[in-house]
């Protein structure tokens, strides 16, 4: 069953995920951020390049030749899935695929709405059976 985590109170949604996936990448894992739509992948794609800022976490989209060995997908759309290892939802719903995934991590932001729309997700999986696990990054674990 998928491992689900929530980190909430992330000041930086960008870098917080940059974060989790040099962490995972050192980890030897591979994973998919799944972004709000093309633009903000294209703004991830860009900001994984230029960190760590003595290196950078190599990325591509789904549809590239070099998807396969890329330890870092961004996608939107979840219609090519090229592993099941770690998911980083920064989408506002839960993705229709997360299952397929060993881990589902999902990022909330400090603002009203990214928390309201955050409890419907974690609900969402609390009523089906998922174990969740909440972090809170302004303190400790919830």
């Amino acid at each position: 069953m998928t491992r689900v985590e929530f980190f909430f109170n992330v000041e930086n949604k960008l870098e917080k995920a940059a974060d989790l996936a040099e962490s995972a990448v050192k980890k030897g894992r591979r994973l998919m951020l799944f972004s709000a739509d093309a633009q903000s992948a294209t703004r991830l794609g860009h900001y994984l390049w230029s960190q760590p800022p003595v290196g950078f976490l190599p990325s591509c989209r789904p549809e590239s030749d070099l998807a396969a060995e890329t330890p870092v997908i961004i996608d939107w759309q979840g219609e090519q899935l090229i592993h099941d290892d770690v998911l980083i939802n920064l989408q506002s719903q839960h993705p229709p695929f997360f299952s397929r995934f060993r881990r589902l991590i999902e990022i909330v932001g400090v603002d009203e709405e990214d928390k309201a729309a955050a409890r419907i997700r974690y609900r969402f999986y609390r009523d089906r059976g998922y174990e969740i696990k909440s972090f809170d990054v302004m303190g400790n674990a919830l």
